[in-house]
């Protein structure tokens, strides 16, 4: 049986847990044959229906959001997609990665339903900034040592699989993608480092309560995988607390025109 979902924010309206990661949201016609989903999990727990408003990827760990009615949904969800919610992830890739840059080119969805050459291409932006760094005394490609990074990147849109592309594009793919990173660096993580997950969790989200009159600034810790991979490299402190702030709403912190 499955340990309890760990929540991290609930109220009348809304609740925000953390996700595992391997774990889908929720039913879709690719994943036939699964059994466990985020939604029904927590919707289990709480004895009430739950909606979810975004997506995670089903390798990606960290915050998400449901809704505990419709009509919480809606704006909700409305936020999400008109980029009024702010993002943070983590993510540990191979290289030493740019201290700071904005990774500015479109990408096509991937969506199954045709070919990818067939989808148009859409804007996408993401913002990334090297945190931290590794250099370990071991050949995993061609160098005689090995060197990763840690990335803090915050979406500016949310195309399908963005921050993995994206960084993989510029050729810092993430550790443990199986289909946008390299197989040499990820099996060394997996047989060597005790970490066979995509290395990628969401780890901050900031949005204005659909209801109540503040904002809610969320922080979700790592797993104990990526905290104990985190600790080995020396990166303790760039671990993300547990942690819920209520401030003002957003246009109340703008200065008036």
């Amino acid at each position: 049986m499955a340990p309890p979902l760990t929540i991290l924010h609930q109220d009348d309206h809304l609740v925000v847990v953390h996700k595992p990661a391997g774990l889908l949201v929720h039913r879709t016609a690719l994943a036939r044959g699964e059994r466990a989903f985020l939604l029904q999990r927590l919707r289990d727990q709480l004895g009430r229906r739950v909606y979810p408003v975004h997506r995670l990827d089903r390798p990606t760990s960290g915050i998400m959001v449901f809704a505990l009615s419709p009509e919480i949904a809606t704006p909700l969800a409305e936020a999400f997609a008109e980029r009024r919610v702010a993002k943070r992830y983590l993510a540990v890739v191979r290289g030493l990665g740019p201290e700071h840059e904005w990774l500015d080119y479109p990408l096509r969805e991937e969506d199954g339903s045709r070919p990818k050459a067939e989808m148009p291409a859409l804007a996408a932006l993401t913002e990334v900034r090297r945190l931290d760094s590794v250099e370990l005394p071991v050949q995993v490609d061609r160098y005689p040592r090995s060197r990763y990074s840690l990335m803090e990147a915050r979406p500016r849109t949310g195309r399908r699989h963005q921050i993995r592309r994206h960084l993989s594009h510029r050729g810092y793919p993430i550790i443990g993608d199986a289909k946008h990173g390299k197989g040499n660096h990820n099996r060394f993580f997996a047989e060597r480092l005790d970490s066979p997950r995509l290395l990628l969790a969401a780890v901050g989200l900031a949005f204005d309560h659909p209801v109540e009159e503040h904002r809610l600034e969320l922080s979700g810790a790592l797993d104990a995988g990526m905290t104990a991979l985190f600790r080995r490299f020396g990166w303790a402190g760039h671990l993300p607390p547990d942690s819920v702030r209520l401030t003002r709403p957003r246009a109340d912190l703008e200065p008036a025109s």
